[in-house]
């Protein structure tokens, strides 16, 4: 069987920028353990499979490790991949994620923009266990559906925190999301994910989910700009519309070919 394969850098505008993404047409379903090897052989944070169906795209995400209910940005490279690649020729495309609902991503020029549900973290207690996963305890500390969010004071705390993976992947979560406001942006973010097989994520649009509810009302702006400061670094416009948030940015092809199984 041949498959085609896809690899776009997402949320950036440079090559080897932003963050890798594998994306695999298919016409069919594969089983899920053969959906799970080509996403470990690929070793990227994520591979994203879709299917037509009509007018519209059903769509999962696998880490290395594990299939995952949401994917910003391997859901940015796969609209970007259909815009660009496979003849979708309308400005919009309706993604159906039987973990996410539906999903949609816009295009006006360069910029994509997605529109998933938020994810408004509730503050917990900075436990001891919480505390052993960074070098610097947090100001605050929230939970999300999926991840836990802790805030510090400032970017530079962001860029020269040290983390403790093995700590980190003992925590019942998918990751840790760490965040600040930003020196050139409204906020900036890590993201660590070991528990997925993502040590380090370079940058993660469904932790935005969560950053954005937070960071709206904190700094009381419906529009912000973010940065994720990993060593790749990406660059996201962000947008909170009620329940909803909006999460802008641009991709760029490295790789198309196929997959021999």
């Amino acid at each position: 069987m041949k498959l085609k394969i896809y690899q776009a850098d997402a949320f950036t505008d440079v090559i080897f920028g932003g963050n890798p993404a594998a994306v695999c047409p298919l016409e069919s379903w594969l089983a899920d353990d053969t959906m799970q090897m080509i996403a470990m052989e690929n070793n990227l944070s994520e591979t994203a499979f879709y299917i037509r169906d009509g007018n519209c795209y059903h769509i999962r995400w696998f880490t290395p490790n594990i299939e995952v209910d949401l994917c910003g940005h391997a859901t940015l490279a796969t609209a970007y991949i259909l815009f660009n690649y496979e003849n979708h020729d309308e400005s919009i495309i309706t993604f159906k994620s039987r973990r996410s609902g539906e999903l949609t991503v816009t295009r006006q020029a360069d910029l994509l923009t997605l529109n998933f549900p938020a994810d408004k973290p509730d503050p917990v207690e900075i436990t001891q266990d919480i505390s052993a996963c960074f070098n610097l305890s947090p100001v605050f500390a929230f939970k999300g559906k999926t991840d836990y969010m802790l805030v510090y004071n400032t970017q530079t705390e962001i860029e020269t925190i040290i983390p403790d993976l093995s700590n980190i992947y003992k925590i019942d979560c998918r990751g840790i999301i760490i965040t600040a406001p930003g020196d050139k942006s409204d906020f900036v973010s890590r993201f660590f994910g070991p528990q997925s097989g993502v040590d380090e994520d370079p940058v993660t649009g469904s932790a935005h989910t969560t950053l954005i509810p937070y960071w709206s009302q904190r700094l009381g702006k419906k529009h912000l700009t973010a940065v994720q400061v990993s060593a790749r670094k990406g660059y996201l416009g962000c947008k909170i519309d009620l329940d909803r948030v909006e999460i802008s940015g641009s991709c760029r092809l490295y790789l198309k070919g196929e997959i021999f199984i």
